[in-house]
């Protein structure tokens, strides 16, 4: 036997049903009965009780439920009693059948249920014949159709809260994926150009390639730290250090620096009032200007930078150029995800994001975030 949890908020609410439909069934059997001209007799009464007081447990034991209703009902209508309150009971159960078992089980529960109503049609002290079959069918049939009607609503709003879930832990693994691929993409870069660099000093003039070593030491100890910080806002179950900055155009002169270790001179021009950002806006900026450099450093071969940021009173702008060979110069889909990842931090905040070669040559990348984060 299946049995459906419910809370004891459902237990209370069934019982509370069965007690009015047997208040019901005791005020209103005998009324039906007058108006139909039909007597009760000794059974009648009991027989209202069981079917009512079945309901209480309809929705832990919908199937048992329905067959002492059926039971009850079909005894009574064999017996000759009227037609009355202990057919909303039966009502009751076979909605809550339709409405809280698999179609197949309910189907065939309710057809079981008819068949067995079906009996005072054609034997018992009052049958009616094959006239009686259609208000015989109706209490099937319509009680039937509203449960399957509630179940089916109820699965699909199931099946959206899921799919949204499913939605939700897919953008924030996307979210995740691009802030990995930022952090370590940039980070691996750096120190990729920077150690040909050191190997390249190393014979020759040893000395410098100090610097070099240095420049890697630092830009991996950066990445790290980035790395992590991004990692432990993830993991909700701990605080994020803060000792660690959000990254935001505040750490564009560390990029720079980093890039012009890396042999990527990077000019920075800043137009308007800076002030403070948002920290979804500061973020996405400072990505666009990191994930841009990152591509000149791989792809531009040797080239110039300039990042230009400006300040305007509804939004901030931020614009990246190169001097480099261009978007012909890197490998097919080598920067796609890079592009995708930019394209969709600025639209999710409500802004604007171009990305193509420049008119001058080289690549340009230009993206415009309005103050207010889209909610």
């Amino acid at each position: 036997m299946h049995r459906i949890r419910t809370g004891w908020g459902d237990s209370v609410f069934d019982a509370l049903i069965a007690l009015a439909m047997v208040v019901f069934g005791l005020l209103g059997t005998e009324p039906a009965g007058l108006n139909q001209g039909v007597g009760i007799g000794s059974a009648t009464y009991p027989l209202v009780v069981v079917a009512a007081l079945a309901l209480a447990g309809r929705r832990r034991w919908p199937l048992p439920t329905l067959a002492v209703v059926t039971a009850a009902t079909t005894v009574y209508l064999v017996l000759g009693y009227p037609y009355g309150p202990i057919l909303i009971s039966f009502f009751v159960a076979v909605y809550t059948v339709a409405a809280y078992r698999p179609m197949r089980i309910a189907a065939l529960a309710g057809a079981a249920a008819l068949v067995a109503l079906l009996a005072h049609v054609f034997v018992g002290a009052r049958p009616t014949g094959l006239s009686g079959l259609m208000g015989v069918a109706t209490w099937v049939v319509v009680p039937f159709a509203v449960g399957t009607t509630v179940r089916l609503s109820r699965e699909s709003i199931a099946r959206n809260r899921v799919d949204e879930a499913r939605r939700l832990a897919d953008a924030e693994r996307l979210r995740v994926a691009r802030e990995v691929h930022d952090v370590v993409g940039h980070g691996l870069a750096a120190i990729h150009m920077q150690a040909e660099i050191a190997l390249h000093l190393l014979a020759k003039r040893p000395e410098h390639a100090e610097a070099a070593l240095t420049a890697i030491s630092r830009t991996s100890k950066e990445a790290l730290d980035e790395l992590r910080v991004t990692l432990t806002v993830v993991r909700r179950d701990e605080a994020a250090d803060e000792r660690a900055p959000v990254p935001g155009l505040g750490q564009l002169p560390q990029l720079r620096e980093r890039l012009a270790g890396a042999g990527v001179p990077v000019n920075v021009e800043v137009t308007g009032e800076p002030r403070p950002l948002p920290v979804a806006v500061d973020l996405a900026a400072y990505r666009v200007v990191q994930e841009s450099l990152t591509n000149v450093l791989r792809h531009a071969g040797p080239a110039t930078a300039a990042v230009r940021l400006r300040y305007a009173p509804t939004e901030v702008s931020v614009e990246v150029i190169d001097t480099g060979r261009g978007a012909a110069a890197a490998p097919a889909g080598s920067a796609g995800y890079g592009l995708a990842g930019m394209r969709e931090r600025v639209t999710a905040l409500g802004g604007s994001f171009a990305a193509g070669p420049a008119a001058t040559g080289g690549y340009r990348v230009y993206a415009t975030l309005p103050w207010e984060e889209i909610g």
